[in-house]
């Protein structure tokens, strides 16, 4: 058995929560007081219009499927990340949190896969029923996983998986692939905390590059991603589970800290002149499929449009979706 352990190297950055503090927010949150489904949002659907089987290299496109998956369409590579399609984000068909709102496309209405890009180990993110049929729908796609979770993809059927730590790279399928720092934890159960990597993931394809930053919390690393990988044309961004602050600051930003990280990211990004080169666009992920924290689930983007603006950032460059939803730009030549 694999003994090694990961920590988050930035002073004060571990999660500190044992039981005791999980005991201390249950209580808190007051569980046979929660939300009825009735009281939750009605979050609207958009029909999908991604490009089958590609788009166009010029074009790049993200479709929203719900939580932190998303199809990514740029340089003619079709990305998808952290696949979610199970209606509980939990080990138990019974139990745990459930969705909210349907995944906003069919797994096989996907377009052919190039690579999936997995931050780490959560039931939210990494899901044993979806990775088994994406896995038979999409033999050929390439999983680029943290490392420590290479064995388990395999064990749901995944034929081609590369396994990366933090700054370390490969190039699959034409592209470059950055496995990035973030501030973040894993487990599955109650004996493997810590022993499988978390990450953020760079991919730059036909002179273009996007950023997925996984589940993370703040950290001082986003400016280095930015001066390594970038610029990039499209950043996603989580702006959900965020509260309370006190449980869910060491693992995960608000929508106020996401802004940061964009700023950061984008001002140690530089063009050929020397001068501050913004990504096109943010992506707001991770947020209106699960009731997994405390704030409303329609809080975070109206936070994180109110910080973008606060931040004399253009509207137009915040993406926030509907389930489904797709939207396209059109890029321009590299290094124009």
């Amino acid at each position: 058995m694999d003994r090694r352990r990961f920590t988050n190297p930035w002073p004060g950055a571990q999660p500190p929560h044992g039981w005791r503090d999980i005991v201390r927010w249950s209580r808190e949150r007051g569980w046979i007081q929660r939300r009825s489904r009735a009281e939750l949002p009605d979050f609207e659907l958009a029909t999908p219009a991604f490009h089958a089987p590609r788009a166009p290299r010029d074009t790049l496109a993200a479709t929203w499927i719900g939580h932190s998956t998303v199809l990514l369409q740029m340089g003619g590579l079709n990305i998808l990340t952290d696949p979610m399609w199970s209606e509980r984000a939990s080990p138990l068909r019974a139990l745990g949190p459930r969705r909210v709102v349907p995944p906003g496309a069919t797994l096989e209405s996907l377009p052919p896969l190039d690579l999936v890009l997995l931050s780490h180990n959560h039931y939210d993110h990494l899901d044993s029923r979806t990775v088994r049929r994406l896995a038979r729908l999409q033999p050929g796609a390439h999983w680029m996983a943290p490392l420590g979770l290479a064995r388990l993809l395999r064990r749901f059927g995944v034929r081609k998986t590369t396994e990366l730590g933090w700054w370390e790279e490969a190039t699959i399928a034409g592209a470059r692939v950055a496995c990035t720092p973030a501030r973040h934890f894993s487990a599955r159960g109650f004996r493997d905390r810590m022993r499988t990597l978390w990450c953020g993931w760079v991919v730059r394809v036909a002179g273009h590059a996007l950023y997925f930053a996984g589940d993370t919390a703040y950290h001082p690393d986003f400016a280095k991603i930015g001066e390594s990988y970038g610029p990039f044309d499209i950043v996603l961004l989580p702006i959900g589970a965020y509260d309370p602050r006190w449980f869910m600051e060491r693992v995960h930003v608000d929508p106020e800290e996401a802004v940061h990280a964009y700023l950061d990211v984008s001002g140690e990004s530089l063009d050929g002149q020397g001068s501050p080169r913004q990504p096109r666009v943010a992506l707001g992920i991770h947020w209106g499929t699960f009731e997994l924290t405390d704030e409303p689930m329609d809080e975070p983007p109206k936070r994180a449009r109110a910080a973008w603006r606060a931040a004399g950032l253009p509207d137009e460059d915040l993406w926030i979706f509907r389930h489904g939803e797709t939207r396209a730009i059109e890029l321009s030549a590299p290094d124009s």
